[in-house]
């Protein structure tokens, strides 16, 4: 009985999931201790069952393969069922001139829980105001991706122990990459006496956005293109692709980003031992595979962990 009343006061924080800078430090250990105990649900035991009757429909407007199903499996592994689109933009009545906000009061009347990725930043938010129904921004073009920055910070914890006095590497496409973003925005709104390094191509820097948003927090950062160095001092490289959809009118800027900055076992040895490699995936060739032996190599930990924080999301939201 006492979990389910700590549950229903974290719904009570939280109507939708939009932006990383929803969640404060207690609602993220209160979410965190959820997720723990939805990494124990196993087939069959009531826990499986908690979400009998409740729909969630998936619909994205941009390819996904990890998100899609790591939130479609979240929802069948408590119980519930899913209705599922994807490529919605160019399947859907969207192709017909429909709005995102006629889409949302339509497909609110089919389920209790919408997850929703879009090309744009800031459609998350339209959809949110425009719904009665839980809203999950699954990404948002450049903008933000929420769930991806919770699962990270988790991941940080259970790897690391803890969060505060971190030193992260953010690394790769800084500036069209809502994964750095986002975790970004969560951990320094949420945690102390971090340092963060962005090392990016200069087509792909951070922008001044986020690095105006360390400053109001007292984080202190750098912008470094000596990744070696980073990869020596951080406890968290944090390596992401050059987004080439990103660059569909702009071939040229992909191709001067591409390819520079490269985990490799090299980056490897001059890391930290109790350090970790992170990634969103899925990646190209900015992480070599001989790296992924490495028990320091955290990224496929990390998708696992995005299916527990989901599940714990997705409970939250509906109140159960």
């Amino acid at each position: 009985m006492g979990r389910r009343r700590r549950d229903v006061s974290l719904k009570a924080k939280l109507n939708h999931c939009v932006e990383a800078q929803q969640f404060d430090r207690q609602l993220l250990l209160e979410l965190f201790g959820v997720a723990d105990q939805m990494a124990l649900v196993r087939p069959g035991s009531d826990d499986s069952h908690m979400l009998d009757g409740y729909l969630m429909s998936t619909l994205f407007y941009e390819p996904s393969t990890r998100t899609r199903l790591s939130f479609e499996s979240a929802m069948n592994r408590l119980g519930g069922r899913v209705l599922s689109t994807e490529s919605a933009g160019e399947y859907s009545s969207a192709a017909k001139g429909e709005t995102l906000e006629d889409t949302i009061r339509t497909v609110e009347g089919y389920a209790d829980i919408i997850v929703l990725r879009h090309f744009l930043a800031g459609s998350s938010r339209k959809a949110a105001d425009a719904s009665s129904v839980p809203i999950i921004n699954a990404g948002d073009g450049p903008g933000q991706h929420p769930t991806q920055a919770l699962l990270d910070t988790y991941t940080i914890r259970k790897e690391l122990g803890g969060i505060d006095g971190v030193t992260i590497g953010l690394v790769g496409d800084l500036s069209n990459g809502r994964t750095v973003r986002s975790l970004a925005y969560m951990l320094a709104k949420n945690f102390k006496d971090l340092k963060v390094y962005f090392v990016a191509p200069p087509v792909v820097k951070m922008k001044d956005d986020i690095k105006s948003y360390l400053d109001k927090k007292g984080i202190p950062w750098e912008e470094l293109d000596d990744l070696m160095h980073v990869a020596s001092e951080c406890d968290v490289l944090y390596q992401t692709r050059i987004q080439r959809e990103r660059f569909s009118d702009k071939p040229e800027e992909y191709e001067q980003a591409r390819g520079k900055f490269i985990v490799d076992k090299e980056v490897m040895n001059v890391m930290k031992r109790d350090s970790i490699v992170m990634h969103p995936l899925p990646r190209l060739d900015e992480i070599t595979e001989e790296c992924d032996s490495d028990p320091r190599a955290a990224y496929f930990r990390q998708a696992r962990n995005g299916l527990y924080i989901r599940m714990a999301l997705i409970k939250l939201l509906l109140g159960i």
